[in-house]
């Protein structure tokens, strides 16, 4: 097996994270790419009792892993907790590369791979992938390409990236042909069209609760590789086409979506990043075990909503794992 031949060349250590409080890193160099130098890195919390069972989370798009309560959920359900910084973001990120520079999601196969090895070598059977956002466009569509795998065995997407939050027109015409530019010329910038109110309503230093690096996961971004939206697109596009996914998959939305130019109060309690109506839509698409549910007043990233929400979001979560897995 190819990534089983990959996990000998890596340095097996741990070492202490930026978390601290039992979280652990450890780096995964990966091949060269058209910016250079690529590693993304595998951050884990361990149960405090023996488990097999584990999830995997993938972060989204300008952001990167610091969501401490979502471990310490899963450890206190009986899973041993890892989570991806993927390539150019958060703890990965090398001063050479572009943020978030990808041409293909497909090139965040080789840094899952290995992770989902390592996690089966260190004792794991049972295995979920979570991601949020972006992230969740990225399991979903990894499951989609690996049918039957027996590395991972349910999803659980957190508001995934399955559309555009954009007009008819723009998601119909525009998207498309600005990707199949992307695909010929990835390099040009446009804006990436990301509401610094989002960022403002989440870190402490403006109107939210919680504390994570500025500089990994600023409140604003003002351009994206071309190729980047081609990557995107050619993702959402298997999604939005009737795909299957063969192990069940649990997708959660806020009930409402939010597009604002000045401050409400409001942005604590919709998704002001993406459009819900279009996770539900493409969500139905998909073909498989597939559950869909909307949680009242939840934010773009349903673990970062106010304590009674994400409390209800991990309800939500555990009830259904437990349902899905019975042992």
């Amino acid at each position: 097996m190819q990534e089983d031949q990959q996990i000998k060349t890596l340095d097996s250590e741990y070492t202490i994270d930026i978390l601290g409080g039992n979280f652990e890193k450890r780096t995964l160099p990966l091949k060269d790419d058209y910016e250079g130098q690529v590693e993304a890195t595998l951050v884990r919390r361990l149960c405090a009792k023996p488990s097999d069972k584990a999830v995997l989370y993938i972060h989204g798009f300008n952001d990167y892993f610091f969501q401490e309560e979502l471990a310490h959920n899963y450890n206190e359900q009986g899973h041993n907790f890892y989570a991806l910084d993927l390539r150019k973001y958060g703890r990965s990120y090398l001063p050479h590369q572009k943020l978030n520079n990808v041409r293909s999601l497909q090139e965040y196969d080789e840094e899952i791979f290995i992770a989902l090895a390592i996690i089966k070598q260190e004792g794991n059977d049972q295995l979920l992938l979570n991601g949020h956002s972006t992230g969740g466009l990225i399991i979903s569509y990894f499951a989609a390409r690996n049918p039957n795998s027996t590395l991972f065995h349910g999803l659980v997407c957190n508001s995934p990236f399955y559309a555009y939050n954009l007009s008819f027109f723009e998601r119909k015409f525009a998207i498309p042909l600005l990707s199949a530019l992307g695909k010929r010329f990835p390099k040009p910038l446009l804006p990436a069209g990301f509401n610094e109110l989002y960022g403002q309503s989440l870190h402490k230093e403006y109107r939210g609760e919680w504390d994570y690096s500025l500089i990994w996961k600023p409140n604003h971004i003002e351009k994206v590789n071309l190729g980047f939206l081609h990557a995107i697109h050619e993702a959402q596009k298997v999604i939005q086409n009737n795909c299957s996914v063969t192990v069940p998959l649990l997708v959660l939305h806020s009930d409402h979506s939010i597009t604002v130019k000045k401050w409400t109060d409001d942005l604590k309690i919709t998704d002001a990043v993406l459009d819900v109506t279009h996770i539900a839509k493409y969500g139905k698409l998909i073909n498989g075990n597939v559950t869909i549910i909307e949680i009242k007043e939840g934010m773009h990233d349903l673990v970062l909503s106010k304590l009674a929400v994400r409390q209800q979001v991990y309800d939500v979560m555990f009830n259904w794992i437990k349902a899905q897995f019975k042992n």
